[in-house]
């Protein structure tokens, strides 16, 4: 290699992606979700393997150890590619590299064999229906197991043990988004021709005769069914489509990177992020979605979780959830004039708070000087509140002009888990803007260090992320609850106090985590603020400067306000549930914190900041036609 000689190499540089800052935001936020339905989806194969006996089988075994293998293999790469999009300088050290190819190619090596395995695990179970159980016994399956790990084992160790001791000195950047041998061995100071080769024998040529052996043995399995029976081809095919669907999608892309490592290509990159990321999300997509045993499987792990406490009322809660298809919105109950006038006073606020938050988005956007941390917490605040109210409104005005004001089941939990998250993306971001003003008002010689772009930008992302986990647990298993009938919701929207009144028995536990993870989000939250807003407070009456002072009071009195009005409505409903709230209090209060607060939030930020007025006016004066 003709590197130019400089100083010994003590990390690696990842080129990673490259292109805007947005664009990486939304990669970091994509690559996000997908790891974690990647690591959710493999782990519930896993529990539901573990934990439900009809699936204690040999096919069934096997795949939850390549749910593990699959789990393992994503962890290896993607948590530090991740980091990486949200970061400038994306290196790691020598010895990190090292062990993420160990565990990369380790991991790899032992899933090419699981495959294999699983391959023949079906030739048995199809051609030899007979023998199955005595030849693929538990003993045989543990060896198989193990056999997989062992040959992983043997196959990084091979080429880790010759690619660890090259000496790495000058270049050191790696085109790529993780470390992978082909590239490391690149950068090496020394002549290479000899590894090259065997990675290529190692890896490459084992990829390539594994996907042919695969795909012999999966036509010898088609022929044979084909043969015996013409019915039992259809039933073979859907076994086996899903594992040969799996096997392509793991070992196309290894070939390719592998087959010939040491050219270049411009899809190497995409291909490395393919079979790291996306492949081991597939698997618990195909394998649950194309699998009925497995779907069933798990419906019956989640009913687990329902404590049935009225034995008389287990069988009708039984069959009640099985055909509730749709709930009924009470709303409110009142003549049609009435309605008509509610109708055209709620579509007049929800128009003006999203007239008046995507106003603030504009402004935002569109003037530079605004550009600003305190801003553009104001912006994603605003961009929160629009979808906010989006989340409910709609449905509710739609509600006023019809005479059966329904909603389906799926339509009510999504609703619910879109307006409780949204909220509580509210509640961290509130947290964040305190925080921002403590530190520009408390400590301002440090405030441009600490508020940087990077750092607003990982603190909005938190917020979301945090908002829209936080309540993901719950939700799911009140979804799985059995309802009672009528179905009706004496409520104006989706609500959790309703929909545990419609349960067929009490869920105590729920209940408790709802109200638990309710009351930790929002006296959390408003606890931090009152902190933050108290310490500023304090800063304030100490400056020497009246004008100081009255910007300072300008400014927190904005924040101070949008709080209180948030907060307050919140407490009264969710954090006092035993308190036995009307339903008429509820629907006021509900319409309070989802339609009169996002309402609020324009108004007091636009009338009481000249900054803000002033963009206002300049986007109003751009899109005046002369």
């Amino acid at each position: 290699m003709d590197h130019k000689n400089g100083s010994v190499v003590t990390e690696f540089i990842l080129s990673g992606f490259s292109g805007q800052w947005e664009l990486r935001i939304f990669i970091f936020m994509a690559f996000s979700l997908i790891y974690g339905a990647t690591v959710v989806g493999n782990i519930l194969i896993m529990v539901t393997v573990t934990f439900i006996s009809t699936l204690h089988s040999p096919m069934y075994f096997l795949l939850g150890n390549l749910s593990f293998l699959d789990m393992c293999l994503s962890t290896a790469t993607t948590p530090k590619l991740i980091i990486d999009l949200l970061t400038e300088h994306k290196t790691i050290s020598v010895w990190g590299c090292m062990a993420q190819m160990f565990f990369m190619h380790f991991f790899g090596g032992a899933e090419m064999t699981l495959l294999i395995v699983m391959a023949f695990d079906r030739y048995i179970a199809i051609c030899k229906p007979l023998h199955y159980s005595t030849i693929m016994s538990h003993r045989l399956l543990s060896g198989f197991v193990i056999l997989s790990w062992t040959i992983g084992f043997i196959h990084t160790m091979s080429q880790m043990v010759l690619t660890v001791n090259l000496p790495f000195s000058g270049y050191n950047v790696i085109d790529s988004v993780f470390c992978d041998l082909p590239l490391v061995i690149r950068l090496a100071c020394v002549e290479t021709y000899t590894l090259e080769l065997f990675v290529i024998a190692d890896s490459g040529l084992l990829s390539f005769i594994s996907f042919i052996m695969l795909l012999i043995s999966y036509t010898v399995i088609l022929i044979t069914v084909q043969q015996r029976s013409s019915g039992g081809l259809s039933k073979a095919l859907s076994t086996l489509s899903a594992h040969i669907i799996v096997v392509t999608l793991f070992f196309g892309p290894c070939i390719f990177i592998y087959a010939w490592p040491f050219s270049s290509f411009a899809s190497n990159k995409t291909l490395a992020v393919f079979y790291t990321v996306i492949t081991p999300l597939l698997n618990p997509i195909i394998y649950t979605l194309r699998n009925q045993k497995m779907q069933g499987a798990m419906r019956k792990l989640l009913f687990q979780h329902i404590r049935i406490t009225d034995p008389m009322n287990e069988t009708k809660a039984n069959l009640s959830f099985a055909f509730v298809k749709e709930f009924i919105l009470q709303g409110f109950s009142c003549e049609w004039k009435i309605q008509i006038l509610l109708f055209s006073l709620f579509t007049t606020t929800y128009s003006f708070t999203i007239t008046g938050n995507g106003a603030i988005v504009c402004a935002l956007l569109h003037d530079q000087r605004l550009h600003t941390p305190m801003y553009m917490f104001l912006g994603n605040f605003s961009f929160l509140e629009i979808w906010y109210v989006s989340s409910t409104v709609p449905k509710m005005l739609v509600n006023f002009l019809s005479v059966k004001k329904a909603i389906s089941f799926l339509g009510c939990f999504l609703q619910f888990y879109f307006f409780f998250s949204l909220g509580t993306s509210e509640c961290f971001l509130l947290s964040v803007m305190a925080l921002d003003r403590y530190l520009a008002i408390c400590c301002p010689l440090h405030y441009p260090n600490i508020m940087t772009g990077n750092s607003c930008i990982k603190l909005v992302i938190i917020c979301w992320v945090c908002g829209f986990l936080w309540f993901s647990v719950p939700i799911v298993l009140m979804a799985q609850m059995p309802f009672c009938g009528p179905y009706i919701i004496n409520h104006v929207v989706c609500d959790p106090g309703p929909l545990f009144a419609l349960a067929c028995s009490s869920a105590p536990r729920i209940q408790l985590l709802c109200y638990t993870l309710s009351s930790l989000v929002i006296f959390g939250n408003f606890s931090f603020i009152l902190g933050s807003y108290t310490l500023v407070l304090i800063a304030v009456l100490r400056m020497p400067s009246a004008t100081g002072r009255h910007k300072a009071f300008s400014t927190c009195g904005s924040h101070l306000a949008v709080v209180s009005l948030f907060y307050g409505s919140l407490m009264i409903m969710y954090v006092s549930p035993g308190l036995g709230h009307s339903a008429g209090m509820q629907k006021v209060a509900t319409l309070f914190y989802a339609m009169v607060t996002p309402l609020f939030n324009p108004l007091i930020y636009s009338l009481r900041n000249k900054e803000i007025k002033a963009a206002l006016r300049k986007v109003v004066g751009s899109l005046n036609i002369t």
